[in-house]
């Protein structure tokens, strides 16, 4: 495959990419576009951010276009771990940090901190934040077990009435961790975190999904191809008329050849 495949599945639309990086290159064109209009809108974008391998290469061309006007943008990200030390490297502050906070001039970052005050409080104080208006674009990925933020299937609520919550990881979602080389070994891995609920991403005005490699073939397959619904928490998105998912030529792999599929 040479050239990008785009195919409807519901109110989603899909983009797959030749490689990984015309997939992140894309999305970031298209998160720089729903930021820009946002700002010209509204006059302040607020945009959340996931943490994680797969997001790499798409945060470093986004920090690297110079159509974003990032001084006008509040950023937030979508979960946090509990239980690590405060300074430990796992954080998800910490990579947001290093790969996209601490290169642009952001008017504000909104950190979800569970580490200076009891949890429970420390979501609600978030909460807070984010009611006061929804955000503007949700940057977001899928997890091997489909799994958007920390809403595992087990947690998953697609009307669930909080916007931020303390969850229990499951199996998946740790080991998934120890695949992406952030931890050594399963024991190390939290086994909980404050996440952003589903409703709290759904309700973005618009969302860029960036999900590579091979190891998320399975959970793409099972979220455009299955029945929409909590068990597959990622199908949310195929209720979302503003969603793009950016797919590469491994985690996309079933539809490289099949551009016509329906």
């Amino acid at each position: 495959m040479t050239a990008e495949v785009t195919l409807q599945r519901d109110a989603l639309t899909v983009v797959v990419a030749p490689s990984e990086d015309a997939m992140a290159r894309s999305a970031a064109e298209l998160a720089a576009q729903r930021i820009a209009a946002a700002v010209q809108q509204r006059g302040r974008a607020r945009v959340a951010f996931a943490a994680a391998p797969s997001q790499s290469r798409f945060l470093a061309h986004l920090r690297a276009d110079a159509s974003v006007p990032w001084e006008a943008v509040e950023a937030f990200h979508l979960d946090e771990y509990l239980g690590l030390a405060a300074d430990a490297p796992q954080r998800f502050r910490a990579y947001l940090d290093t790969h996209l906070f601490d290169h642009v001039p952001l008017a504000r970052v909104h950190y979800l901190e569970p580490y200076d005050q009891e949890p429970e409080a420390a979501g609600r104080a978030y909460a807070a934040r984010l009611a006061e208006r929804p955000l503007d674009v949700a940057c977001i990925g899928i997890g091997e077990n489909a799994h958007l933020a920390f809403n595992d299937p087990h947690v998953a609520d697609f009307d669930d009435p909080e916007l931020v919550k303390v969850v229990e990881l499951d199996l998946a979602c740790r080991t998934q961790q120890v695949h992406d080389g952030c931890f050594g070994r399963l024991d190390d891995v939290p086994t909980r975190a404050l996440t952003l609920t589903l409703p709290a991403i759904h309700a973005a005005h618009a969302i860029v999904c960036v999900v590579p490699g091979e190891r998320k073939a399975a959970a793409v397959e099972r979220t455009l191809e299955g029945p929409i619904g909590p068990d597959c928490p990622a199908t949310i998105l195929r209720t979302h008329p503003g969603a793009t998912l950016f797919l590469d030529d491994r985690s996309g792999r079933a539809y490289r050849r099949t551009p016509g599929r329906s």
